[in-house]
């Protein structure tokens, strides 16, 4: 997301002369197909499309490579010096480059999908690729699929010679506390790309210049004004047991694809249960829906290393790459429970 951001910020300065797109991999590849490279005038460029051994050979053939339009060069990283360009390189896999100019309308179009998308919204790009003598065509498609530019009607429908991308908005992040600890995590999501939301009940401590690099930094002690959506990812750290319960009562039934409790694993055994019965859940259902106590088990100590577990944990997630958490289960709440005591809150519930 931050090359998106990087690649757009560029390009607004004017002086690009050519867009390069990972379309196609086989075997392995540094960077993901949709990677980018914008190549500018002076030899200078921005993004990537390889670890750093194809940018400049890529760069130094750019510009003349799409002087008649639209290309797709075919590039290999094999140990094979049998080939046109043989690098040697020994990534084990070929790439396929879509060369494309930066004064035509399907760049621009692009261009523009991509700064929807960093306005939270969502954009289909689908590129026929140019191949045997036919040139580039490209449509872009809203997330209702209403068109915004292009019309490539039965091209699409090709097996080959097609590349679709989904230009996601950047993940966005809200953390219900602003002590120091949650400072690092805002570094770490900005980095990312992400967009982060600040909330705290306590003005002193939600204030914006304590939190630079987070879009929002808001002094509230409900949700009132503040949607929660399906995509989001929520941390809960007011380091408040009465706030962080509260908090979590409000957002679990708003189910964000992840939730996260910062706390010992006996307090958070407290909330589960607390905000199971205050919500009329069974605390499995609870336990489902919530990642505690927070992060990966990482190792290490203090503010950094605790926001360095959660955003990996929030990435994991996100990414649908999670393996291992620190999740509880019904039975571990019960067994923090028994080895603390009963809470005030459930006393009181059970002398009703």
């Amino acid at each position: 997301m931050q090359e998106r951001r990087r690649l757009l910020e560029r390009w607004r300065q004017g002086g690009a002369q050519a867009l390069v797109t990972l379309v196609r991999v086989e075997g392995s590849s540094y960077r993901r197909v949709g990677a980018r490279m914008l190549v500018c005038a002076k030899g200078e460029y921005v993004g990537g499309i390889s670890g750093g051994c194809l940018e400049a050979e890529v760069l130094r053939r750019a510009a003349w490579k799409v002087r008649s339009g639209a290309v797709v060069e075919r590039f290999s990283t094999l140990f094979d010096d049998t080939e046109e360009m043989p690098y040697g390189l020994g990534c084990g896999g070929t790439l396929y480059l879509l060369l494309e100019p930066a004064d035509t309308p399907e760049f621009a179009a692009l261009m523009s999908a991509m700064e929807a998308s960093l306005r939270g919204e969502t954009r289909e790009v689908v590129t026929v690729l140019p191949q045997a003598g036919l040139p580039l065509h490209r449509a872009v498609l809203d997330a209702a699929g209403g068109n915004v530019f292009g019309q490539i009607g039965d091209l699409a429908k090709r097996d080959e010679g097609v590349f679709r991308e989904w230009l996601e908005p950047p993940q966005r992040l809200l953390l219900f506390g602003a002590g120091n600890d949650a400072q690092p995590m805002v570094s770490l999501a900005a980095q990312l790309g992400w967009s982060i939301t600040v909330l705290d009940g306590r003005e002193q401590w939600a204030r914006p210049e304590r939190f630079p690099e987070a879009e929002r930094v808001v002094a509230a002690s409900t949700l009132a004004g503040i949607e929660i959506q399906p995509r989001d990812a929520v941390v809960l750290m007011t380091h408040s047991y009465e706030q962080d319960r509260a908090w979590l009562t409000a957002v679990l039934p708003q189910r964000p694809r992840y939730l996260g409790l910062l706390g010992a694993r006996h307090r958070s055994a407290l909330l589960l249960s607390e905000a199971a019965a205050l919500l009329g859940w069974e605390v499995a259902e609870v336990c489902e829906h919530v990642f505690a106590p927070v992060g990966l088990d990482l190792g290490g100590d203090g503010a950094e290393a605790i926001a360095l577990a959660t955003i990996a944990e929030i990435q994991a997630c996100c990414q649908g790459k999670l393996g291992h958490s620190q999740r509880m289960t019904p039975e571990t709440v019960a067994e923090q429970i028994a080895k603390g005591g009963a809470s005030r809150f459930l006393e009181a519930q059970c002398a009703l």
